[in-house]
């Protein structure tokens, strides 16, 4: 049997992969908060927490969320 040198197998990568899921719904809630209210959306709020949270609870649905918000911003 060989030893574990680093410990966790794949651990670097898992911890990469989480930062990457937390950080990609923020920025993309950031930056359709300041695209709406640049257009002057009254719903920009709106918007960023549909972006932001759906982002945060399921990764697909923040990126479903945000192609409809390019989608509705004419």
């Amino acid at each position: 049997m060989v030893p574990l040198q680093l410990g966790i197998p794949v651990g670097p990568e898992f911890l990469l992969l989480g930062l990457i899921l937390l950080i990609v719904p923020f920025a993309l809630a950031y930056w359709v908060y300041t695209d709406a209210t640049r257009r002057g959306n009254d719903h920009a709020a709106l918007w960023a927490i549909a972006v932001g949270g759906l982002g945060y609870l399921t990764f697909f649905g923040g990126i479903l969320a945000f192609a409809v918000y390019l989608w509705d911003r004419e």
